[in-house]
C-alpha cells in the first residue's frame, strides 16, 4: 500500500446515501493502477445490500498487468441504464508535496482531498448515493441499473472496459443508454456534457542518415534537415477546419530525439513522435493514408530523397458522436433543473472509456469539475458532490419515469 493507507471495506450497517462518506471510503483504498487496492471490494459491500448482483471478473493479456473489474446489476423489467467508470487512479507522485495525505480523504474548508477525488471516485460515489436514495424513496426502479467499473482506465486500457463489455454482452447483457462519470465540467457544475470524443492516433517517424564528425559534413548524412521537412509537412496545411460538432483535427509533435549526447557528432538517425486528435471528417485508416501521402511527398520533394520509416502505434481511438435525443435530453434537463444552467454539449478533451461503450449503446459523459484531476492536492468540494448526486438522482427519476 502507498503511504501507509488502509483499505476500508464498507460496513453493511451503513446505507450508502452520503456521497462524501462513500468517497472517503474509496479514496482510502490506494488503487493506483492496476492495483485493486480494496476499492472494488468496498463497492461490492455497498451495492450488494441494495439488491445488486455483483461480479468481479479479472482479465489478462500477455505483456500487460492482470486487472480486476466489477459488474453489478440491479435487475428489473424496463429500460437498462449503465453507469461506467473506474476506481484506478494515477500515482500521487511526491506525497510530501501534498497539503494532505493523498489517501487520507481529509476534509478542509468544505473540500475533500485525495487521489481520485474527481477522477473519478467522486463520480462513482455520487452515482451510488443517487441509486441508494432512489431506492429509499421509490423502491427498486422499474428497469435495470448496472455499474460497469474497471481498474484499467488510467493504465493500458486493455484488460478493463473493452473486455468487461465483451464479457457482459457474452452473458446476454444489453443496455439502452450509458453515463460515464468522468469529470466533464471545466469550471462549475452544469457547464458541460460530453456527447462524443475526438479520435486519437499516434506514430513515430525515423529518418536515417550517416553518422559523422560535425566538422566534416561531406563525409556524413545529417538526418535532421530531412526530419524537419517531414515534420513540417505534417504540421501544415491544416487537416481540416472542423465541423459543427468537433474542433479541427490537430497534430502535435510530442518528442524529437537523436540519441546524441555530443555536440560535434552528426547523428546516424533522428526520430519524432506525434499524436493526432481527429474529428469525424476522418477515420483512422483515411488519416493514416493522408499522413503517408504527406510524408512521401515531402521525402521525395527535394534533390536528395529522405530515407524514413513510419511506425503507427497500436489501438487508435475512434471518433464518435452520440445522437440519442432521449439520453441527452433527460440528462441536460436534470442538470438544468438542479443547477439552473443549461450545459454545453461538447466533444472536447481527450479520450475516455466511452469509446468502447459507444459500440454497445448510446453513451454520454457527465461528472465533477475537473480542474484538479491528476494534480497534487486533487480535491472536490463537498457541495459539488451533493450537486452531482442530486443530478444523477433526478436523471434516474426521469429515465425510469418516477
Amino acid at each position: 500500500m502507498t503511504g501507509g493507507a488502509v483499505s476500508i471495506i464498507w460496513s453493511p450497517m451503513h446505507q450508502p446515501t452520503d456521497p462524501a462518506e462513500i468517497l472517503a471510503a474509496l479514496i482510502r483504498c490506494p488503487s493506483v493502477t492496476p492495483a485493486e487496492g480494496g476499492a472494488l471490494a468496498a463497492l461490492e459491500a455497498m451495492l450488494a445490500p441494495l439488491g445488486f448482483n455483483v461480479e468481479r471478473p479479472a482479465f489478462s493479456e500477455a505483456g500487460t498487468p492482470d486487472v480486476e473489474n466489477l459488474y453489478a446489476r440491479l435487475s428489473g423489467n424496463g429500460p437498462h441504464l449503465m453507469f461506467a467508470g473506474h476506481t484506478d487512479v494515477v500515482p500521487p507522485g511526491d506525497e510530501d508535496a501534498w497539503s494532505h495525505a493523498p489517501f487520507a480523504a481529509e476534509v478542509v474548508d468544505g473540500e475533500m482531498y485525495g487521489r481520485g477525488a474527481v477522477d473519478m471516485k467522486g463520480g462513482i460515489a455520487s452515482f451510488v448515493a443517487a441509486v441508494a436514495r432512489h431506492i429509499e424513496k421509490h423502491g427498486p426502479p422499474p428497469g435495470s441499473v448496472s455499474l460497469l467499473i474497471t481498474g484499467d482506465e488510467e493504465g493500458p486500457a486493455i484488460n478493463g472496459t473493452s473486455k468487461l463489455l465483451e464479457w457482459a454482452a457474452g452473458k446476454g447483457e444489453s443496455w439502452d443508454g450509458a453515463i460515464v462519470g468522468e469529470p466533464t465540467n471545466p469550471d462549475a457544475m452544469g457547464d458541460m456534457i460530453k456527447i462524443g470524443r475526438r479520435g486519437s492516433i499516434s506514430g513515430t517517424v525515423t529518418v536515417n542518415g550517416t553518422q559523422g564528425h560535425a566538422a566534416y559534413p561531406h563525409l556524413a548524412d545529417n538526418p535532421l534537415p530531412g526530419l524537419l521537412a517531414l515534420a513540417g509537412a505534417l504540421l501544415s496545411p491544416a487537416f481540416d477546419e472542423g465541423t459543427s460538432e468537433f474542433q479541427p483535427t490537430n497534430l502535435e509533435l510530442t518528442s524529437i530525439d537523436t540519441g546524441n549526447t555530443a555536440a560535434n557528432v552528426i547523428p546516424a538517425r533522428a526520430t519524432f513522435a506525434f499524436n493526432i486528435r481527429f474529428n469525424d471528417t476522418w477515420t483512422a485508416d483515411t488519416l493514416k493514408a493522408e499522413v503517408d501521402a504527406r510524408l512521401e511527398k515531402a521525402a521525395n520533394g527535394s534533390a536528395k530523397p529522405v530515407r524514413f520509416a513510419l511506425n503507427w502505434r497500436d489501438r487508435p481511438s475512434p471518433v464518435f458522436l452520440t445522437r440519442d435525443e432521449r439520453l441527452i435530453g433527460l440528462l441536460s434537463g436534470a442538470v438544468e433543473t438542479i443547477t439552473g444552467r443549461a450545459p454545453k454539449l461538447s466533444t472536447s478533451g481527450g479520450t475516455s472509456d466511452a469509446r468502447f461503450i459507444k459500440d454497445y449503446c448510446p453513451v454520454v459523459e457527465f461528472g465533477l469539475v475537473g480542474q484538479t484531476m491528476h494534480m497534487v492536492d486533487e480535491r472536490v468540494a463537498l457541495a459539488d458532490l451533493e450537486t452531482l448526486t442530486a443530478i444523477y438522482e433526478r436523471f434516474l427519476e426521469d429515465w425510469f419515469g418516477r
